[in-house]
């Protein structure tokens, strides 16, 4: 099994969790969810978000669907969001597109909403932090250790 900061967090908080290798290369949710083969609505991927003042918000939604700004910044009490090149997102983050996840960010000060659609879920499947590894995780567990807020910040692609 693939280890990394972000399975050795996991571990060390007693969290269940499946760490799934796949191709080291960048891969979209969509793609993941194939090689996987699990449901795409399932694999959630973690778009960065930029607003006008203060750190960057971490969207995590549904691969099939893309990130509703307007929601979003209405979700967060935002007059506007928006979404930073994929340049920008590694230099806000420290990581690399493909990588990008909110385990992987835990205690950087980024806050997460994660789109209801996680509900339809017990466990979903999101970045373990770098290229290559994706992590099955419980959406309850998710919640909690990102301290997450749950909204409706997606749309149909």
């Amino acid at each position: 099994m693939p280890t990394n900061n972000v399975t050795r967090f996991l571990d060390s908080r007693k969290i269940k969790y499946t760490a799934h290798e796949l191709p080291p290369e960048k891969l979209g949710a969509i793609e993941a969810a194939q090689i996987l083969n699990v449901p795409e609505a399932q694999v959630f991927k973690t778009i960065v978000t930029t607003r006008e003042k203060g750190k960057p918000v971490l969207a995590i939604l549904p691969g099939d669907r893309s990130v509703d700004l307007k929601s979003l910044a209405s979700f967060l009490g935002e007059k506007k969001m928006s979404l930073p090149t994929q340049k920008e997102a590694e230099t806000l983050t420290g990581l690399q597109a493909g990588g990008i996840s909110p385990l992987a960010l835990i205690n950087k000060g980024f806050q997460v909403v994660i789109d209801s659609a996680c509900e339809s879920f017990d466990e979903i499947f999101i970045s373990g932090g770098q290229r290559g590894i994706n992590i099955q995780i419980g959406v309850s567990d998710l919640i909690k250790l990102v301290n997450a807020k749950i909204g409706e910040v997606s749309k149909a692609e």
